[in-house]
């Protein structure tokens, strides 16, 4: 087994029992403020939106509440990065108007001014997105949703409204909203999914500006627990091949695979009209019923950057659950961002997968890599500590060997006796996650009263597990992230060691690389 671990080795701070509103907000700084992931600098964030990459700058925006550390009127939220890991954050890029808050949608770069937003000499990003209108939703209407874009010819530091907003009226369906466009170069058109209730609507566009309704997709495949939300569409090179497959990524909320939130997909073939399912992907649908992108309780609305112009999609979520998100025991903030990643396409003797991986540039922040071998356990060992790395800042690879049908758990723990379990059951086939005894949790009965399952194929006799934290997060790739788990949790007291222990036979784990992680974002 192999550990990578990056981390910046801190002095353990002194919390003390402070009660004043200040000192509440401290604590919560020095406890859960993420170190790297990106999270705004006060009140309420969820769905990340119209990301896009100009001039080696990649865009963040992000459904924002600028007056409260609850969901409210919806603005979008701004940061800018030059790698993906060490974020800034902007200026509020768009302010609710007389159509409406503005919800979640997407952004693209118009290379070549289809829009005629363009200035001749920059080229012009185009924000599609969702006026949602609070006073028609209040009167009963169904209608309340449609489609504005805006456009900015300042490489995204300013948008200017459509004058003939909106540019997609409601056709009389509730949920019709979160526009995502990507540009169909096959058949020369824009082409944007749009979520409809229990499906996706597929619209095309020679202009940014109207929109042709083209297909539906879904009404009756996937998972249809809760409201379908916050679709993905884009083409993807099969990995060590030139085959090309279409992707949809389709959020929906409740119905994960572990409760609340989460976001599935379905791979196929796309004509300029009509997404038709691959047979291979659909015969593993039939089996699964729904396959998810990632099966913790805490990667909600992924979804990708445009005109990144690399050979992979990179896509980023909400790092966090509709079950408890409002609830979660922060008040200066609300919630932060998954760890961007990189999506790759794998064509394997079941059918088309897909796996998702960190981003490469998280590794320019490490340092001082340690390596350890061949550690032998059963009883429970412990691995890491406080002294050797920073658990709250860490990435760690690991590698097990001499596996047998055996439940392998790792656990992390502190003074205060909160510990979070997680690891692979190599007897019922799943990975897991159990955050019942990691800290707070009785602010949401949804929250840490189940352990996170994700149901594996076989049985593993060796296994790679990439692990991720950040102070309050848990993001786990499992065999070069073919699986894939991510949770929150709030421990009292920042935890000092990492042991694992298993519960029948020895086996054996290699710690690679200790790597230090030189970054903090807040």
């Amino acid at each position: 087994m192999f550990l990578t671990f990056s981390c910046k080795e801190t002095t353990k701070p002194s919390l003390g029992r402070e009660t004043t509103a200040e000192n509440v907000a401290h604590k919560e700084e020095i406890l859960y403020r993420p170190n790297f992931h990106f999270t705004p600098k006060e009140n309420w964030m969820n769905d990340p939106n119209g990301m896009f990459f100009l001039n080696d700058t990649y865009h963040l925006f992000f459904q924002y509440y600028p007056e409260g550390n609850k969901w409210g009127p919806m603005h979008w939220g701004h940061a800018t990065s030059k790698d993906l890991i060490k974020w800034s954050e902007e200026p509020i890029a768009l302010y609710p108007d007389e159509l409406g808050y503005i919800f979640s949608g997407c952004a693209v770069v118009d290379l070549e001014n289809t829009s005629g937003f363009g200035n001749g000499t920059t080229p012009p990003v185009v924000a599609i997105f969702t006026h949602h209108d609070p006073i028609k939703e209040k009167d009963g209407r169904i209608d309340f949703e449609y489609q504005s874009i805006a456009y900015s010819i300042d490489e995204g530091k300013t948008w200017v409204k459509y004058a003939n907003n909106p540019v997609l009226q409601n056709p009389g369906i509730k949920n019709f909203r979160d526009p995502k466009v990507v540009w169909d170069e096959d058949h020369e058109q824009w082409v944007m999914v749009l979520a409809a209730d229990d499906r996706t609507k597929f619209y095309s566009s020679k202009d940014l500006k109207e929109w042709k309704f083209i297909s539906d997709f879904g009404k009756d495949l996937g998972a249809h627990g809760g409201v379908w939300e916050c679709p993905d569409f884009f083409p993807m090179q099969t990995e060590n091949s030139n085959e090309t497959k279409w992707v949809l990524l389709q959020s929906l909320n409740p119905g994960g695979p572990n409760g609340g939130s989460a976001t599935q997909y379905f791979i196929g073939d796309f004509d300029g009209e009509t997404f038709k399912l691959d047979e291979t992907f659909k015969n593993q649908l039939d089996l699964k019923k729904a396959i998810w992108l990632d099966q913790g309780m805490d990667n909600y609305a992924s979804v990708t950057w445009n005109n990144t112009n690399s050979k992979n999609p990179i896509t980023i979520g909400w790092m966090s659950n509709w079950l408890y998100a409002q609830d979660v025991p922060t008040e200066t903030w609300r919630s932060s961002m998954t760890i961007p990643r990189e999506l790759k396409l794998n064509k394997t003797e079941n059918g088309f997968l897909i796996s998702s991986e960190p981003v490469n540039q998280l590794e320019n922040y490490y340092s001082n890599r340690i390596s350890k071998a061949d550690i032998k356990f059963k009883e429970e060992t412990v691995l890491i500590d406080s002294k050797t790395i920073d658990l709250a800042k860490s990435v760690i690879d690991i590698k097990l060997t001499d596996l047998t049908t055996d439940i392998y758990t790792l656990t992390l723990s502190n003074a205060a006796g909160n510990s979070l379990k997680f690891g692979l059951d190599n007897i019922e086939k799943h990975l897991f996650i159990d955050r019942q005894s990691s800290g707070l949790t009785n602010f949401s009965e949804a929250f840490g009263k189940q352990v996170t399952k994700a149901p594996l194929a076989k049985h593993y006799e060796e296994a790679e597990i990439k692990i991720i934290l950040d102070k309050t997060s848990i993001e786990l790739f499992f065999n070069n992230g073919q699986e894939v788990l991510t949770e929150i949790f709030f421990p009292n007291e920042p935890f000092e060691k990492l042991t694992i222990g298993s519960t029948k036979k020895e086996a054996k784990i290699s710690i690679l690389n200790t790597n230090k992680l030189n970054i903090n974002n807040n």
